[in-house]
């Protein structure tokens, strides 16, 4: 009978040069299938990155070394035997805290939860499971995903690699960190109002909110729920595409889901864009963006010209957005956490508390106007997509802010209104169903991570993808990588 060692005698001579923590989920995939490389030192070498970095951003929250190497023994037996194998065959991955694992504490980031251990897995986690991947264990997330930086009473905050006194942003933070820092080589998260997309942005990873119905949630308390799903993180726009081949497909328990194959979206993302017309929106309309945000961005609008693209100066309108985003999100709250908060008030964080009371406050007439608006928006919106076939514009309006704001409370002078207001850049995209992508796009002059959000027409997900791999080749930007603290003298700033 075949064993691990025997395996390591028969493999080939590897051609990878580069540190296995950094590598790409494709090449590793290859490299496992190549016989390169075991699904064990694989998940040994993560393991041994978790170690290095996790002490100074608290990114994985529930890890289970054991199972996970447990895993990778079983995945390279199977292998070793001519099993069937997945596409992410002996790829580590984690799950966002809001995802229910079997066996493993998921607390939804909240002390309502603390304890909760799932007697079944969440379908996202179910599909990443059987495609191959080996659970390490959970990301970080705020209570319940409310609000674009990462911390909560359970375990925390989560601090920006670049620099550890700043956000990673929300609510996916602690996956964009992992990725960031070379503790996973993909990882999965959710998206309402940007939570896939800032902490990418922050981070200088991608993440992409797909079309609603294309990643299918099970279980929920909102099926018909229209305003969040969930999507990939990783490292490389191709990455995030194979990951996101595993998530999507249809589900019969899923009345929104969308039929399309998943092997649409496993194919080379390479593209001509000559003609393609993109409308680049450095301030969606008039929002209050940070000077350096848009500085780096309009540094990078060359490229989509040199792709041989036709690049206008252009924007839709977005008028009532915010009205119609602060209702629904109220009444998602409420449908979703309203229990939570009759049972456990006490124990939940202000902002969710005004997240679910302002759900209960609504009236029947209210939520009509909101999908009335929200109806009248998305056909403006639609008609400006006839004229062009992507937008580009900022993810979020402020470079990565102090970790110990709990948001942002002023742009450019401009006072905030809630603890989501300076996420409009994002959420008024969730609004119209369009899919979108943060892709890392420069820094700013003080060094901090700044992306790329690409808009696509409705349903058009690989469009998205394909023009987020023409950018990402062409600038380069996520490469570069963060340094831990006793690499470049910086003291530590423990979570």
């Amino acid at each position: 009978m075949a064993n691990i060692r025997d395996i390591q005698l028969r493999r080939k001579p590897s051609r990878m040069t580069e540190p296995l923590h950094y590598r790409t989920a494709a090449e590793l995939a290859a490299e496992i299938r190549a016989g390169h490389l075991s699904a064990r030192e694989l998940v040994t070498a993560q393991l041994a990155q978790i170690e290095r970095w996790n002490a100074h951003v608290n990114a994985i929250v529930t890890l289970d070394a054991d199972a996970a190497l447990a895993a990778a023994r079983h995945a390279d037996e199977e292998q070793a035997h001519g099993g069937k194998l997945g596409p992410l065959h002996g790829l580590p991955i984690v799950h966002k805290d809001l995802f229910a694992t079997r066996g493993m504490r998921t607390t939804y980031g909240s002390l309502a939860f603390a304890h909760n251990v799932p007697t079944e897995s969440a379908l996202i986690v179910e599909r990443e499971q059987r495609a191959g991947a080996i659970t390490l264990g959970k990301s970080n997330t705020p209570e319940f995903g409310a609000g674009s930086q990462t911390f909560n009473a359970v375990f925390g905050k989560t601090r920006n690699p670049y620099a550890l006194d700043r956000t990673c942003g929300g609510s996916s933070g602690g996956a964009a960190v992992a990725l960031a820092c070379g503790m996973v080589p993909m990882a999965d998260g959710t998206d309402m109002g940007g939570s896939l997309r800032c902490p990418a942005n922050f981070c200088n990873v991608v993440g992409f909110r797909p079309s609603i119905g294309r990643v299918p949630v099970w279980p929920t308390r909102y099926l018909f729920g229209a305003l969040t799903t969930p999507g990939p993180l990783a490292r490389t726009v191709a990455d995030a595409a194979l990951l996101f081949s595993v998530q999507c497909g249809p589900d019969t328990r899923s009345p929104l889901s969308q039929s399309e194959p998943f092997e649409h979206f496993a194919r080379a993302l390479e593209r001509d864009f000559r003609g393609a017309r993109i409308a680049f929106t450095p301030d969606m309309g008039g929002l209050p963006v940070h000077d350096e945000v848009e500085q780096v961005l309009r540094s990078r609008v060359r490229v989509f010209e040199d792709l041989g693209m036709v690049v206008e100066e252009a924007c839709p309108d977005f008028a009532d957005a915010d009205e119609i985003f602060l209702a629904l999100r109220a009444l998602a709250f409420e449908t979703s956490w309203g229990p939570a908060l009759d049972e456990h008030r006490e124990l939940l964080k202000e902002t969710v508390v005004w997240n679910i009371e302002a759900g209960r406050r609504l009236t029947g007439a209210e939520i009509a106007r909101a999908e009335r608006q929200r109806s009248l928006l998305c056909s403006r919106v639609s008609a400006f997509m006839r004229r062009y076939e992507f937008i580009a514009a900022p993810v979020n309006q402020v470079l990565p802010f102090p970790v110990d704001d709990e948001y942002v409370r002023s742009i450019n002078g401009i006072p905030m209104r809630n603890y989501i207001d300076w996420m409009r850049s994002c959420y008024y995209i969730t609004l119209t169903g369009q899919p979108a992508i943060s892709v890392p796009c420069g820094f700013s002059a003080s060094g901090l991570p700044v992306g790329l959000q690409i808009v696509g027409r409705a349903h058009d997900d690989w469009g998205v993808l394909q023009l987020a791999h023409a950018f990402e080749q062409a600038t380069q930007a996520g490469l570069r990588r963060p340094a831990l603290p006793e690499e470049t003298g910086a003291p530590l700033k423990p979570p």
